[in-house]
């Protein structure tokens, strides 16, 4: 039904529709024997899948561009599909308009994307972006500091490496300390390493 909907409604806005499949496995041999510019692919499908269909397509033609409809924003379903090369990404409550306006943009050379996933995608870099700021949390000089402290450096040895007095170190090590929450060296490096600062060799 949606196939015979979606059929229908895009030859009424000009486009030619050049074959169908009911099955993943289908979609790659009749991509593969007709060459179609644009391919809507279905996420879920039988005998395979529409995120491996696009990979195994792409890697026959990767002119093609492939679209994909599915009933969910689901963000990793969103990211395999587009490292299998997917052009477009659009929810199956979309518009005719919108899936007629993705495949325009697709043949363009641009990427599609239902409204709703992008403002997702972009909550999600921005989530992403905030977590990353909350844990850049210390200074590239303290960075240098707490890497020659979990390098097994005292005090004197750090200061000498960096060129800087003792007490500047101690001052780095102060505002380490409050910054990762530790009360002493050990509890800094502990920190760090599990946030991925330094390494301990």
């Amino acid at each position: 039904m949606l196939r015979e909907g979606l059929r229908r409604s895009l030859t009424d806005l000009g486009y030619h529709i050049v074959g169908e499949a009911r099955n993943g496995l289908e979609a790659v041999d009749l991509a593969a024997a007709i060459q179609p510019d644009v391919i809507l692919m279905d996420v879920a499908m039988p005998e395979l899948g529409g995120v491996e269909a696009t990979k195994q397509i792409k890697d026959r033609l990767p002119g093609a561009h492939v679209v994909m409809l599915t009933m969910h924003a689901d963000q990793e379903i969103l990211a395999e599909a587009i490292r299998a090369g997917a052009s477009g990404y659009l929810v199956k409550d979309c518009s005719t308009d919108e899936i007629a306006s993705a495949i325009d943009s697709v043949v363009m050379g641009e990427t599609a994307l239902s409204p709703r996933l992008a403002a997702t995608m972009l909550a999600e870099v921005r989530r992403q972006e905030s977590s990353s700021q909350t844990e850049r949390v210390i200074t590239p000089r303290e960075e240098e500091v707490l890497q020659l402290i979990a390098d097994g450096c005292s005090t004197p040895e750090v200061a000498e490496q960096l060129f800087i007095s003792q007490k500047t170190v101690k001052n780095h090590l102060a505002s380490i300390y409050q910054k990762l929450d530790a009360r002493d060296r050990t509890q800094a490096v502990l920190q760090a390493v599990r946030m991925g600062i330094v390494s301990i060799n």
